[in-house]
C-alpha cells in the first residue's frame, strides 16, 4: 500500500503551534542584520507575539482535536495542557532576559530564536503519540538547551556548563534510543496507542524485553528531569548557565520531559505498570533524599535551586508512582505551579548577580529586605511556594501528589516525601533569614533600575503562584479533565 506523505489542513491546524514558533524562530535569524544593535529589544517582543500566538494556535487546535500526520501526533487535553505551560515558561523566560542581555552585553537574535526552536521542540512532545516523534522533538529542545548553557561564549562557567550538558545528554539519549529500538523490534511498533494494544492482547510478547526497554527509556528521560541518579549535571549546568536559561531549563523541559513520561509509561507501558513501578518508586525516594540533602549544604544559589529541583522532580515522580488519573491531574498541576514559582525564584537572583553574575552566594542576598523590600516579598513568596505553606501554589501541589499516593496506597512513599519536605523548609528558610535578619551587603546595595520586562518578570509569576494556592480548582479540573486522556 503506497504511504501518503501529503499533509492535509487538520494536520497542519493540529501542528499550529509548532509551525508558528519554528518560522518565527527563522525569521529572526533572517533579520538579525536588519534589526542587529538599532533595536534589539524587538527580538524579545517579536518572540513573546510568536508565543502568544502559538498559545492561541494551540487553543484553536482544541477546539478540534484528534491525531494527525497518520497518528504520529495527538491533539488532547493533555498536549494542549502541557503545550500551553511551555509557552509561558518561555515568556516567563523572556522577560528577565531583556535586561540580562543588556547587562552581559550579549547578542540577543540567536538567544531568542533558540528558545523559540526549544520550546517547539517541547511542544512537539507534548503532542508526540509515536515514538520517533518523542525523540526528534526531545532532540530539537535538547540541542537548543545545549547551546543556550553556553551562550555566554566569554564565561568559563557557562562554557563548561554546555559542554557538560551535552556529553551527558547525548549519552542519555542513546540509552533512549536503545529502547525505542528494543520495543519496536519486540511489538513491532512505535506508536504509542498500538504499542498498548499489543501488550494488552492476548499474543502480548515477552515481558522481559518490554520491561528492559522501559528501563532504557526510563534512563533517558531521567536524565531529562534531573531526577536521581542520573542527576549529577544539574548543579554544574544550573550555576554555568545564565541564569534565565537555568529558570528555563529547570521549567520548560522538566515539564516537556514529564509530558513524555506520562504519555510512554502510562499509555504504552501501562499493561506492564507492575514490572516498572518500582523502578519508579526508588528514583522518586532517591531524587528527593538527595536532592533535599545535597541542598542542605550549598552556599551558592544556583545550585542550592539545582539540587531543590532534583527534590521537585522526585515529588512529580511520586505522582506518577501513583498510576491513576488522580496521580497524573496532580503532577500537571504542580509542574504548573513549580513552574511560576522556580522561575521566579530564579529571576530574583538575575537581578541581584549583577554584572558577570558575580553575586550567586546565599551570603550576598544578605540585608536584601531593607534595600529592595518588592524584591525580597517576591523572593518570599517564591520560597514559601517551594516549601508548601499554604495559600501558594507548592501547597496545593504537595497536597495533590501525596493524596494521590494515599489513594493508591504507597503510605510510606507518601510519609518519606512529608519527611523529605520537611527538610527543605530548611534550606529555603536560610535564604530569608539571610535577606530579613542580616546587615546588608555590596550586592543587596545595588541600586540598578528595574526595566518594566523585570517587572513583570517578578509580578506574574508571584500573581500565578498565588492564584493556584488560592483558586486552585480551575487548573487542577482543567489538569483532571485531561489526564483521563492520556490512556
Amino acid at each position: 500500500m503506497p504511504v501518503n506523505f501529503g499533509a492535509t489542513a487538520t494536520d497542519l491546524i493540529r501542528f499550529l503551534p509548532e509551525i508558528i514558533l519554528t518560522v518565527m524562530g527563522t525569521a529572526l535569524m533572517v533579520l538579525d542584520p536588519v534589526l542587529h544593535k538599532r533595536a534589539s529589544h524587538a527580538f524579545g517582543h517579536l518572540s513573546i507575539f510568536a508565543l502568544l500566538a502559538g498559545i492561541g494556535g494551540a487553543v484553536y487546535a482544541q477546539s478540534n482535536p484528534g491525531t494527525a500526520f497518520g497518528g504520529m501526533l495527538v491533539v488532547d487535553g493533555f498536549a494542549t495542557y502541557f503545550r500551553v505551560l511551555v509557552m509561558v515558561v518561555g515568556i516567563l523566560t523572556i522577560l528577565p532576559s531583556y535586561g540580562f542581555l543588556a547587562r552581559q552585553q550579549a547578542e540577543t537574535s540567536e538567544y531568542h530564536a533558540l528558545l523559540l526552536f526549544s520550546i517547539a521542540g517541547q511542544c512537539m512532545m507534548a503532542a508526540a503519540n509515536d515514538l520517533i516523534i518523542v525523540f526528534i522533538g526531545l532532540e530539537i529542545s535538547s540541542i537548543s538547551s545545549y547551546v543556550l548553557a553556553g551562550y555566554l561564549r566569554d564565561d568559563k562557567r557557562s562554557n563548561e556548563a554546555a559542554l557538560k550538558y551535552f556529553l551527558l545528554g547525548s549519552f542519555a539519549t542513546a540509552f533512549f534510543l536503545y529502547g525505542v529500538a528494543i520495543t519496536y523490534g519486540t511489538v513491532g511498533t512505535v506508536n504509542l496507542t498500538a504499542i498498548r494494544a499489543a501488550l494488552s492482547g492476548a499474543d502480548a510478547p515477552p515481558v522481559v524485553f518490554i520491561t528492559l526497554a522501559a528501563a532504557l527509556m526510563f534512563v533517558g528521560l531521567g536524565f531529562k528531569v534531573s531526577a536521581a541518579p542520573f542527576q549529577v549535571w544539574a548543579p554544574d549546568v544550573y550555576q554555568g548557565a545564565p541564569t534565565p536559561v537555568a529558570a528555563f531549563l529547570s521549567a520548560g523541559p522538566k515539564a516537556a520531559a514529564f509530558a513524555v513520561f506520562l504519555r510512554i509509561f502510562l499509555t504504552a507501558f501501562g499493561p506492564i505498570g507492575a514490572d516498572w513501578l518500582p523502578l519508579v518508586w526508588m528514583a522518586a525516594l532517591l531524587s528527593m533524599t538527595v536532592g533535599n540533602f545535597a541542598a542542605l549544604m550549598q552556599t551558592n544559589v544556583k545550585r542550592m535551586l539545582a539540587y531543590s529541583s532534583i527534590a521537585h522532580a522526585g515529588y512529580v515522580l511520586v505522582a506518577l508512582t501513583a498510576q491513576s488519573d488522580t496521580g497524573t491531574a496532580a503532577a500537571m498541576f504542580y509542574l504548573a505551579a513549580y513552574a511560576f514559582m522556580n522561575i521566579g525564584a530564579f529571576a530574583v537572583v538575575s537581578h541581584v548577580s549583577g554584572r558577570g553574575e558575580r553575586y550567586q552566594n546565599i551570603d550576598d542576598l544578605a540585608g536584601l529586605g531593607r534595600k529592595q523590600p518588592m524584591m525580597a516579598a517576591m523572593l518570599t513568596i517564591f520560597l514559601l511556594s517551594l516549601i508548601g505553606v499554604p495559600l501558594t501554589g507548592g501547597f496545593f501541589g504537595k497536597f495533590y501528589i501525596f493524596k494521590a499516593a494515599l489513594e493508591s496506597h504507597l503510605v510510606w512513599l507518601a510519609v518519606l516525601g512529608l519527611l523529605n519536605s520537611a527538610v527543605a523548609a530548611y534550606y529555603y528558610l536560610r535564604i530569608l533569614v539571610m535577606v530579613y535578619m542580616h546587615e546588608p551587603g555590596e550586592a543587596a546595595g545595588q541600586t540598578e533600575p528595574l526595566t518594566p520586562g523585570f517587572r513583570l518578570a517578578l509580578i506574574l509569576p508571584a500573581l500565578g503562584t498565588l492564584f493556584l494556592g488560592i483558586f486552585p480548582t480551575w487548573v487542577l479540573d482543567c489538569a483532571g479533565k485531561s489526564a483521563t486522556l492520556v490512556k
